[in-house]
């Protein structure tokens, strides 16, 4: 029998306690959102990385951006995309200057829905961390996830 390498085994039971707090919090995100505003947590994480896009040349995301920023491969952004677009909350188009490069923004309503569910998520991640925190396996990486919150708190 093989013995254990004890850095190994903390080193998995640290990626063990970070799954476990993503899924959580995804959980929570999610039951919220979807019961509040019809939206999933990959939608809304969609609408929010598009959102963010500034105008002007330079200023606009290829999909494979998007999918990095969502965490989706690109087919599954692009079914993602598709499913928005198709309930008014996205729309697409060519890009200017590289026909083959295809543009993608919020529209008036997505971003109205977006700003709408911007509470509920951001309400709803403050709890799920709380509640985390709560749990000693957890709550160091709550406080390491706290403590990366604070630069990009302004960047909505």
């Amino acid at each position: 029998m093989a013995a254990t390498d004890p850095a190994l085994t903390a080193l998995a039971d640290g990626w063990d306690a970070l799954s476990v707090l993503h899924d959580r919090i995804e959980t929570h995100l999610e039951r919220a959102l979807q019961a509040r505003h019809d939206l999933s947590a990959r939608e809304y994480a969609l609408l929010d990385v598009l959102a963010r896009q500034h105008g002007g040349e330079g200023g606009h995301l290829q999909m494979k951006q998007v999918a990095d920023a969502v965490v989706l491969s690109q087919s599954a952004t692009t079914r993602l995309v598709s499913r928005l677009e198709d309930r008014g909350l996205l729309t697409r188009y060519l890009c200017p200057t590289d026909r083959r490069g295809i543009y993608t923004d919020v529209t008036e309503q997505g971003r109205k829905l977006l700003e709408e569910a911007r509470p509920t998520h951001d309400a709803t991640l403050r709890e799920a961390l709380a509640e985390a925190a709560r749990n000693p396996e957890l709550a160091p990486l709550v406080e390491a996830v706290r403590t990366i919150e604070a630069p990009t708190a302004g960047r909505r």
